[in-house]
């Protein structure tokens, strides 16, 4: 297979919500769990493409995508993009579901009326992000290569640090993330939170 990495396009975003569906949960399958499979791309993956594009890299096989790596640059700007110009029109389409239904369906519903998390600023790690890669991409090397460039944007940016969350029991992505350079900063209800503080241009040349 012949791999690359190349700048988002728009016309990437289909590809995005299915990558999303498939590994967004340590790649256990869960297309089946869902009557709507575009719930947990309209919250993981598309508002990053859509808001921030130039932060958002796709690994292509063969010209077609099979992973991506995409975030922000400023947390709290991000959150309050995403209610200005996302969240409004998805909680029209959405209404908030009955507290009875416990479908993984309205699981998402009730995350996207609740918005991106606040309470997880990490002031050193202000950038965050989000990398996936369907299985057949994954163990060359392409996580890292993706990871890479991401943080050569957010360092030409000066942006002085990143973080991300993880699920404690997705052991293969935590082995990942500290294989290339994050840190633990916080545990919480079964997630792990790591960060990366970056040496960025403004700060090597002072």
């Amino acid at each position: 297979m012949d791999f690359a990495i190349r700048p988002y396009q728009p016309s990437d975003l289909p590809s995005l919500y299915r990558i999303c569906l498939e590994t967004v949960f340590g790649g256990a399958p869960v297309i089946a769990q869902y009557s709507d499979p575009d719930l947990l791309g309209h919250f993981y993956a598309a508002p990053y493409a859509v808001l921030e594009p130039d932060l958002c890299f796709v690994l292509t096989s063969d010209g077609a995508p099979c992973g991506y790596v995409l975030g922000t640059r400023d947390t709290a700007g991000f959150r309050a993009a995403c209610e200005l110009e996302w969240f409004g029109v998805l909680r029209t389409r959405y209404p908030l579901p009955l507290e009875t239904d416990k479908s993984r369906d309205a699981a998402m519903i009730r995350l996207i009326h609740a918005g991106q998390p606040s309470g997880l600023e990490f002031p050193d790690h202000p950038a965050h992000l989000h990398i996936d890669l369907l299985p057949h991409a994954q163990g060359g090397g392409w996580g890292r290569a993706l990871m890479t460039r991401f943080l050569k944007e957010l360092r030409a940016a000066d942006v002085r640090g990143v973080h991300l969350g993880v699920g404690t029991r997705n052991v293969g992505a935590v082995r990942f993330y500290e294989r290339v350079g994050f840190v633990l900063l916080k545990e919480d209800n079964g997630a792990l939170w790591y960060g990366m503080k970056l040496e960025t241009n403004e700060r090597s040349q002072a």
